[in-house]
């Protein structure tokens, strides 16, 4: 017998999705080097894995990409 569960709605309670550094550069078209060098400069906030490794927040990723486009359709 199979029962249907329904997926849970999403709340602020909700763990954020994290980006890899390859994933960021991806977006934004750049080397991985250069979003560590954003992270360590203040432009991008990241945090460190158990393992040290660096992972953004999807979010603040996002909200960094929508600027840069904003800025570029001002120019």
């Amino acid at each position: 017998m199979t029962r249907e569960v329904p997926l849970p709605e999403t709340s602020e309670d909700a763990p954020e999705t994290l980006l890899t550094p390859a994933e960021v550069a991806q977006l934004f078209r750049v080397d991985p080097k250069t979003v560590t060098r954003w992270a360590q400069s203040g432009k991008l906030s990241s945090i460190r894995t158990l393992g040290g490794h660096r992972r953004y927040p999807q979010s603040e990723v996002m909200r960094l990409l929508d600027a840069g486009k904003a800025q570029r359709e001002d120019s």
